[in-house]
């Protein structure tokens, strides 16, 4: 029987710490180990080969911006924070950073994570921090899983009807859809309805494990068919039996194991790793992934029968900023959720907070909406928010509002929304750099669809080949785009 203390340490919630500063860390993990069992890493691959040791991912994390190779800028801790969030969709992520830029700040929360706090930072005022996101945590770990789903939007509704349809038949089904939209919710509600329901639902991260173990990880293994496999053990598709096994992040299974995995999906049959004994499994598999995986096949980086064998039945969780009063629909939920977790009156908008709202497009979708209404049940509670006060909370400059093209006949008045929304929303708009883009987007789409021949292309653009040549050049990029000779200038 373990003893009190040993029995205490495993109670605490573990914390991973992210800095390359070795005096941060180890001043982080000195005040820190008293409520939390600290895991520390100076970089992402340092992370990485960590969470891979681990039996289960941390409930929280501190992670700095600034990261090698790059210390002075964010770009290492931005990746590691869509990282985490995919390997763990629910750890909660505070960023500490050095970098005191709002925009940062903003981006790094528009990923996922749910505060952005400067240094110097008191040590009490982070204990606070990481206490309360825990909290938050565990309300929505007992939150009914169907807020997920909350809505009134027709692609909301075709959702749950399609989840309804597909939930009992034993066939594979495809969740597609951008991070942060809730494909880990599809997946859960698709267990949940169907026939399998009383039984166990196996999820695994295809990007949270290495390489070399996601064989033995899936399919299980023999005692001794590789170094330190002591015993023997089963995979998950033994353990899902006749249940629901998850597969997230699909796209980053290793190109060799995807044959694999085919032959589990066509006839049920694998083998442990060291064993030539066939078993077989009924478990249904739903798979999950965030990129084009038609663009994966063409690169050569996943197998076009897994594809189509995995996609019997496929479902687009739509983006947040397709759902319009959808908005306002999440907005009330959470915003009343987490104010009953809190014991505070919930907050309201005034009516130009309420508009900059559901002109917002949450690029980091539902999961954004909610870390910022977590952060404005905390800082104002109980009282109206302002457009002012809500400005801050949103990634404005990061933000790529679609325009509409100009079609013949198209409703002229959807353009000039769309374009107000964009005024609004971006501080330092530029009327030529957005012309130039679209310019540069309808260039590039004309010489894809025509491979790169010049005159179909100028053809499909209503312009001249010499003045597509013109624009192109302009760019940088007549060399790459299509491999022809500029055109003479000799008169016709």
């Amino acid at each position: 029987m373990a003893s009190p203390a040993k029995q205490a340490e495993s109670a605490k919630p573990d914390l991973l710490i992210v800095d390359d500063d070795p005096l941060i860390t180890d001043t982080l993990n000195f005040v820190l180990s008293r409520d939390f069992t600290v895991y520390v890493a100076d970089s992402r691959s340092r992370v990485k080969s960590l969470l891979r040791q681990l039996d289960n991912a941390p409930q929280l994390a501190l992670v700095d911006l600034g990261l090698p190779p790059t210390p002075h800028r964010p770009d290492e801790g931005f990746r590691l924070i869509s990282e985490l969030l995919a390997y763990s969709p629910g750890i909660k992520i505070v960023v500490l950073s050095g970098q005191n830029d709002e925009t940062n700040a903003r981006h790094a929360r528009t990923l996922g994570a749910i505060e952005f706090v400067a240094k110097p930072c008191e040590p009490d005022t982070l204990k606070a921090l990481l206490t309360r996101a825990l909290e938050v945590r565990e309300a929505e770990i007992g939150a009914p899983a169907e807020a997920g789903l909350l809505g009134k939007h027709l692609l909301i509704e075709k959702l749950r009807q399609q989840i309804s349809q597909f939930a009992n038949a034993p066939f594979p089904v495809l969740i597609e859809g951008e991070s942060g939209s809730g494909k880990e919710l599809v997946a859960t509600a698709l267990h949940r309805m169907s026939q399998r329901a009383g039984r166990p639902f196996l999820a695994l991260n295809c990007a949270a494990i290495s390489p070399n173990l996601v064989e033995p990880t899936l399919f299980g293994y023999a005692k001794g068919s590789f170094t330190g496999a002591t015993s023997a053990r089963s995979g998950y598709f033994e353990d899902a039996k006749d249940s629901t096994l998850f597969l997230d992040e699909i796209g980053e299974l290793p190109l060799e194991l995807q044959a694999k995995l085919l032959r589990v999906l066509e006839n049920g049959e694998y083998q442990r790793v060291g064993e030539t004994q066939s078993r077989v499994s009924n478990a249904r598999v739903v798979a999950a992934t965030n990129r084009d995986m038609r663009q994966e096949i063409r690169a050569g980086r996943f197998r076009a029968d897994l594809y189509h064998r995995l996609s019997v039945f496929t479902i687009n969780v739509p983006p947040l900023r397709e759902l319009g009063e959808d908005k306002r629909v999440l907005l009330d939920h959470y915003r009343e959720f987490y104010a009953r977790q809190a014991h505070v009156d919930p907050f309201e908008f005034d009516a130009g907070a309420l508009q900059s709202w559901l002109d917002y497009g949450f690029p980091g979708n539902a999961r954004e909406l909610r870390n910022i209404v977590i952060r404005l049940t905390t800082k104002c509670a109980g009282r109206r928010v302002t457009t002012a006060e809500l400005q801050p909370e949103l990634d404005l400059e990061n933000l790529d509002v679609e325009l509409p093209g100009l079609a013949v006949g198209q409703d002229f008045k959807s353009v000039l929304d769309a374009a107000r929304r964009h005024l609004q929303l971006h501080k330092n708009f530029s009327l030529d750099n957005t012309l130039a883009q679209w310019e540069r987007g309808y260039i590039e789409a004309a010489l894809m669809i025509t491979q790169g021949n010049l005159t179909q292309a100028a053809k499909m653009l209503g312009i001249h080949r010499t003045t597509l040549y013109s624009r192109m050049q302009s760019y940088g990029e007549a060399e790459d785009a299509a491999k022809v000779p500029q055109p003479a200038t000799k008169s016709p």
